[in-house]
C-alpha cells in the first residue's frame, strides 16, 4: 500500500497540486487545512500592541467574517481537490478547530450578528474525505491513530503564559491528550498536528512569531512520551513549520513535514 501524507496545507492550493498523487491509495494530512492569514495578523498584532501598552483591536463582526470565509473556501478548496478519487483522511489542526462545531458558529453569528458559513456540514459532502479525530483508523490492515491539536500545558511554561484560565485550560487539554494516546496503545502511524517537544518544533520568525517566542521548543512532551513508549513505525506532524524535516526517536521515524510538505511510503 502506498501512502502520502501532507503537510499542513494552509490553502496552498498551488503548491498542493504539485504533489504526485498517481497510483496513491491513501492521503492523510497533518491539519490546518485552511489558510488563515487573516486570523493570524490579527492574533499577532494584538500580541505586539499588548507588549507596547497599547489598546488591543477589537474583534467585531467584520472580521469574524473574514476570518470564517478565508478558513472555510480555502479548506473546502484542498480538500475537494484532495480527496477526488483518493481516500483522505485528517483533522482540522489549530486552524478551523473553532468553527467545525455547528453550535460555536450560530454562537458567533448571534454574538457579532453575521451570517457564516457552517464548515461541519460542507466537509460531511466531501466524497472520500474522512474527518479523523481523536481515533484509530484501520487502514488496509494498518493501524493509524489521529491526534487533534491541543494546548500542551509545557508549551505555556516554555512561553511563560500566566493567564491562569489559559493554563487551567491547556491542563485539561493535556490530560485528555494522554488519555487518548493511551487508549491508543501501540500504532503503526501516529498522525498528530505538533511535533514531539524538542524535535524539529524549535520557534524562528520566519512565520511571523513574536522575538519573544524565537529559539524555543513549541513541540508537545505528551507526545514526545508516548513516541518513546509505543515507538510506532512514523510520526507524522507538522505546525511548526520551520521545523520541517526528518529525524528518529529510537526507531520511530518523525517526519515534520511543513506547509504541504509531503512523502510517501510503501507499506
Amino acid at each position: 500500500m502506498k501512502i502520502l501524507a501532507i503537510g499542513d496545507p494552509h490553502g496552498d492550493i498551488e503548491k498542493i497540486r504539485k504533489i504526485p498523487k498517481k497510483d496513491v491509495d491513501t492521503i492523510i494530512i497533518t491539519g490546518d487545512l485552511g489558510k488563515a492569514n487573516y486570523a493570524r495578523k490579527f492574533y499577532f498584532e494584538n500580541i505586539k500592541r499588548k507588549q507596547q501598552g497599547l489598546e488591543e483591536l477589537e474583534y467585531d463582526g467584520k472580521i469574524c467574517r473574514n476570518v470564517y470565509k478565508e478558513i472555510y473556501d480555502s479548506t473546502i478548496k484542498v480538500l475537494s481537490y484532495l480527496a477526488k478519487n483518493t481516500p483522505t483522511y485528517s483533522f482540522l489542526g489549530n486552524v478551523g478547530n473553532h468553527i467545525i462545531k455547528d453550535s460555536e458558529v450560530k454562537k458567533d453569528e448571534k454574538k457579532y450578528n453575521v451570517k457564516l458559513p457552517y464548515l461541519g456540514k460542507s466537509i460531511k459532502k466531501i466524497d472520500n474525505f474522512h474527518l479523523a479525530v481523536n481515533v484509530v483508523r484501520n487502514i488496509n490492515g494498518l493501524r493509524v491513530g489521529f491526534l487533534e491539536y491541543f494546548n500542551d500545558i509545557f508549551w505555556d511554561k516554555e512561553f511563560g503564559t500566566k493567564d491562569k484560565k489559559k493554563i487551567k485550560k491547556a491542563k485539561k487539554e493535556t490530560d485528555k491528550a494522554k488519555k487518548i494516546l493511551k487508549n491508543f496503545g501501540s500504532l503503526d502511524i501516529l498522525v498528530c498536528h505538533q511535533p514531539p517537544y524538542g524535535y524539529l518544533d524549535k520557534v524562528s520568525g520566519k512565520w511571523g512569531a513574536p522575538k519573544n517566542y524565537w529559539g524555543k521548543h513549541a513541540g508537545s512532551k505528551v507526545i514526545l512520551d508516548y513516541v518513546k513508549k509505543y515507538q510506532p513505525k512514523y510520526v507524522f506532524c507538522g505546525h511548526i513549520h520551520e521545523g520541517e524535516g526528518k529525524t528518529k526517536i529510537g526507531k520511530s521515524e518523525v517526519y515534520n513535514l511543513g506547509v504541504a510538505g509531503h512523502k510517501i511510503i510503501n507499506l
